[in-house]
């Protein structure tokens, strides 16, 4: 589903959730282009979930092929010029 920010300022939050009863999610689009998305806060948590999850698995791989530094907080401060 696509709708203009214009639209969503002329009839407010109750066309929003009218369009989310219907649909999982909603583009707003500026100037024609799609630039924002509306979802269900439940979808947006699983999203992040995932992503998380994600992340997580790749830094479990990583410590298990050895690809990580040991230092101490000084010497990781200094690796980042802070």
């Amino acid at each position: 589903m696509l709708i203009s920010f214009n639209e969503i300022k002329r009839k407010g939050t109750l066309l929003i959730e009218k369009l989310i009863a219907k649909e999982d999610e909603v583009f707003i689009t500026v100037r024609g282009k799609k630039k924002y998305v509306i979802l269900p806060s439940e979808k947006y948590e699983s999203l992040k979930e995932a992503e998380l999850d994600k992340i997580i698995a790749k830094a479990e791989e990583d410590y298990k092929t050895g690809k990580f530094i040991k230092e101490s907080s000084e010497e990781h401060f200094a690796r980042l010029g802070i």
